[in-house]
């Protein structure tokens, strides 16, 4: 690397991918952004420049800073071998830029810590890695019979699974060709096992989320829905919890969604058609997501629906993978599911794509209906995507709501 690389990389300021530190004077400071950015989107860490005015300075390398340096790489883990540069700095004689490049992370790769603790990049900023997403990143990184939704449901059997449910679901995964219509005279047990949703006939975890009755064990397995007055949540015009399967929650969504907002109808031929202000089947698309690739080892984990007047925001404890941004998500892209098992079902029986085309279904309704195209965002924590209204709908009390 040479002097012109660095000023290339360093035009900008600082981003999701670079840091620059004035000396090693902050070389934990830069070793936390380190550990972000190996559990992010990789990047490159610089000593010996100014971040604000971004002036080369250099500064002087003795054999105590190399090993200050080799001191402190050696607290991420899992151990890594980080080549470390230095570069002359023009004009300045014994004084060198110290440069260091963090490789991004691929799906399954562990996460990283530093000093015992996780970091993730947001933006610009280096932030401590949620608990939850921690422990995601560590069970994925085990491979996916690590992962919550394989784990043996301790205490449930196919009695207590919904069979209506299930067969139902064949039905339309045989009607779509997505599966064998041998599979209309299964067993139960017998369609659960081709489902993959149990080991050695001991049913996994991802056959309570979509199948289980009583789900009174799981509290996790919560859908918050609210109708707030105006476009903040300081008021609440209607606030609701169900808690359920899948199946269960994706039915109370849509039914919230048809009592909130507006509905329209006209005559075509001799029936009537009704439409919801923002479409239905995009509405469908985001919930179905959410409910699907969602973390579910959390407890304390849930899917929301909030509805204002100006927006419809439908959110889920998460974060997107690695491979996506809020940017690139609506391009062309594969398929990164969060609980492969649970999507796999849901494709068979048809409430779910295989090709990562889900979003790109969303955009194309939306604009179909003359509406802004959907936005995503995540946090730390959740990922959620919003749809605008087409006209702000300030709640009336005197204006009976569609059911």
């Amino acid at each position: 690397m040479t002097i012109e690389d660095v000023n290339v990389i360093i035009q900008g300021d600082e981003t999701r991918t670079l840091e620059m530190k004035k000396t090693t004077g902050e070389l934990k400071d830069g070793m936390r952004s380190a550990c972000a950015f190996l559990n992010t989107d990789g990047g490159w860490l610089f000593f010996g420049i100014a971040p604000t005015t971004l002036k080369i300075l250099g500064q002087e390398v003795t054999d105590n800073t190399r090993k200050e340096i080799a001191r402190e790489i050696a607290k991420l883990e899992p151990l890594i071998d980080l080549p470390v540069e230095y570069i002359d700095v023009p004009d300045r004689p014994g004084y060198q830029i110290i440069a260091i490049h963090l490789n991004a992370p691929s799906y399954w790769d562990a996460p990283f810590t530093y000093d015992n603790k996780p970091y993730m990049r947001i933006e610009s900023t280096t932030v401590v890695m949620p608990r939850e997403i921690f422990e995601d990143r560590l069970m994925r990184s085990k491979s996916n019979r690590f992962k919550w939704e394989d784990h043996i449901c301790e205490g449930i059997t196919i009695a207590d699974l919904e069979e209506q449910r299930i067969r139902g679901g064949v039905r339309l995964g045989v009607e779509r060709g997505r599966m064998p219509e041998s599979s209309l005279m299964e067993t139960t047990e017998s369609l659960v096992e081709k489902l993959k949703l149990t080991t050695n006939g001991k049913l996994k975890n991802a056959a309570a989320v979509l199948f289980l009755r009583d789900t009174s064990q799981f509290p996790q397995f919560l859908l918050r829905m609210a109708r707030f007055r105006g476009n903040d949540k300081m008021e609440f015009i209607d606030n609701q919890r169900a808690y359920g399967n899948f199946f269960t929650l994706l039915d109370a969504g849509m039914a919230f969604f048809f009592k909130h907002l507006s509905l329209s109808g006209k005559i075509v031929g001799f029936t009537r058609e009704e439409k919801l202000e923002i479409p239905a089947e995009a509405l469908r698309e985001a919930l179905t997501n959410a409910l699907c690739h969602r973390m579910f080892h959390n407890t304390s984990s849930s899917v929301g629906i909030a509805i204002y007047d100006d927006r419809v925001e439908i959110e889920n404890t998460g974060h997107l993978p690695d491979e996506l941004t809020v940017e690139t998500i609506k391009q062309s892209h594969h398929s990164y599911p969060q609980n492969p098992t649970i999507a796999d079902v849901l494709f068979k029986t048809t409430f779910l794509e295989n090709w990562g085309s889900g979003v790109s279904r969303m955009v194309d309704a939306c604009k179909k209906a003359n509406l802004p195209e959907p936005e995503f965002n995540q946090n730390a924590a959740f990922v959620w995507v919003t749809f605008k209204r087409s006209t702000i709908q300030a709640y009336n009390p005197t204006t009976p709501q569609p059911h």
